[in-house]
């Protein structure tokens, strides 16, 4: 295992004070951006058939494609960044979402729907790639922080698009939300292609074909009854029988990867128990993060007639749900204090009890609208530090050069625990609801189940947490570093070996 170290085009090494002060927000932005994308149709989701004029089951196939090709994006793109360059493949990410915006806003049928949200799928490989090159640009004092930021703005993104899309897709034609998309993501690339430089580091080797096409097979045929089972039926042999098959592809892929030279994710860096933990843990972030984004805007927006119901407007709804969201943001300072003084494993622990205590109070508190805003707060606090922590511990695991691959793959476990949240939820809300004039309405019993779910993952998250090896906090490893560089170039590249040697 070799670290890659290359000077800047003006001489300065990476991860030196003098990097643009912009780089952060319009890195951040582009996240944002990312998680607007994704946030863009819950407002219509219910009125997709009448507004495509197909079927339900068919309808659904709008978001499950731009799931899909997330998915497979994520972790394709992080490596092409790795080995060609960040910025590039940041700007190419989110052309394709441009194009995919473009396309969708241009059509109400549901084939070029599909088509358009497809790729826009493919800006999810914004995130893992601005981390990389938060890590290869940024002074070390500042790196904890802007990962922060980095990471949780996918929960800002999400939470400021509902009431905006809400707000949208009630006084307008509903086409503008992808204009709206689409010039947002313009707005990213000139703000990237303007203040953001290209990341000199580069992995070696060449991309790997073969296990870019095995992982996407794996994937789509993972995910595809995961997001699916409820419309087919769980023990349906379609359903079993891609599970089936996506174990198998998955193991054929996981032994190819193990034999190639330049592997599309070096899996032999995964199984070290600070990236397998941390990647395990994320799945059940993900799903923690997703069933309140599910539960709470239904609950607001039922009617008062049910007995639950909050009866809330969809933009009031919108708006409850938003600090969800914009803790996450405010929690990134927190988190740097924090990480700097406990190290990343200590605060993603903090982040999980404090999801758990939301969850379980959220239990008692859903007869109110401030008691959903108290929930959102508290939930968007522990989710904000648990998001930040998860790319600081897997930078602090991996060689630079695979940066973006190995933060490419941490995302994707997110997104794999969002569509798993998505499905389970989906199922029991759908199998403990009420028939009311032919219409299924979600009750209390299965909005309450989905919390315990919720809560159960956390604790599995937790145990997860609990087995990462210890980490030194962020600060005594700065301290650490710029001792080393003050006693010479030989010592550090000494303790960069020994560094090695110990993580191996």
């Amino acid at each position: 295992m070799s670290h890659t170290t290359t000077e800047r085009p003006d001489g300065r090494a990476p991860g030196t004070p003098g990097t643009p002060r912009a780089l952060v927000p319009v890195l951040a932005f582009a996240g944002i951006v990312v998680a607007v994308m994704q946030t863009l149709l819950v407002p219509v989701i219910k009125d997709l058939p009448q507004l495509l004029d197909t079927a339900p089951s068919d309808a659904t196939w709008v978001l499950t494609s731009t799931l899909l090709s997330g998915a497979v994006a994520t972790p394709i793109m992080g490596r092409l960044g790795d080995l060609y360059g960040k910025r590039r493949m940041l700007v190419a990410s989110l052309a394709v979402m441009v194009v995919g915006a473009l396309v969708s806003a241009a059509t109400s049928t549901l084939i070029p729907m599909i088509a358009g949200r497809t790729l826009q799928g493919f800006a999810m490989g914004a995130i893992p790639l601005g981390i990389g090159l938060m890590r290869d640009m940024l002074p070390r004092e500042r790196l904890g922080s802007a990962m922060a930021l980095m990471s949780s703005s996918i929960g800002v993104g999400g939470g400021l698009a509902l009431p905006a899309a809400a707000l949208v897709a009630q006084h307008t034609d509903w086409h503008v939300l992808f204009y709206g998309a689409a010039g947002l993501g313009a707005l990213a690339i000139a703000l990237t292609l303007t203040v953001v430089p290209e990341s000199p580091t580069r992995a070696k080797g060449s991309f790997d074909l073969p296990g870019a096409l095995g992982l996407s097979l794996g994937l789509v045929l993972l995910l595809l009854p995961v997001t699916k089972g409820s419309d087919w039926g769980w023990s349906s042999t379609t359903t079993l029988g891609l599970f089936a098959a996506s174990v198998v592809v998955l193991l054929l892929w996981g032994v190819y990867e193990l034999r190639a030279k330049a592997p599309l994710v070096d899996l032999r860096t995964t199984a070290r128990p600070a990236v397998l933990f941390t990647n395990l843990a994320s799945i059940m972030v993900g799903v923690a993060f997703y069933v309140v984004s599910l539960v709470l805007p239904q609950l607001l927006q039922l009617p008062e007639s049910t007995g639950y119901g909050l009866g809330q407007s969809m933009v009031v709804a919108g708006l409850l749900v938003a600090p969800l969201g914009l803790t996450m943001m405010f929690t990134a300072p927190v988190y740097s204090r924090l990480s700097a003084r406990y190290g990343p494993k200590v605060t993603l622990i903090i982040g999980l009890l404090i999801i758990a205590v939301g969850y379980s109070a959220g239990l008692g508190l859903m007869s109110a609208a401030w008691q959903a805003l108290v929930i959102a707060v508290v939930l968007g606090a522990g989710i904000g530090l648990a998001y930040s922590s998860l790319p600081a511990l897997i930078v602090g695991a991996v060689p630079a050069s695979e940066t973006g691959a190995a933060n490419g793959l941490n995302t994707l476990m997110r997104s794999i625990g969002t569509s798993v949240s998505s499905a389970v939820v989906g199922m029991v809300l759908a199998n403990t609801a009420n028939t009311v004039g032919g219409v299924a309405v979600p009750t209390m019993h299965g909005f309450r189940v989905s919390f315990l779910i919720a809560t159960a993952a956390v604790a599995v998250g937790l145990l997860f947490a609990l087995c990462l090896p210890k980490q030194r906090a962020a600060g005594d490893h700065r301290l650490r570093a710029s001792s080393e560089e003050d006693a010479g170039p030989e010592r550090a590249r000494l303790a960069v070996k020994a560094d090695e040697s110990v993580t191996a």
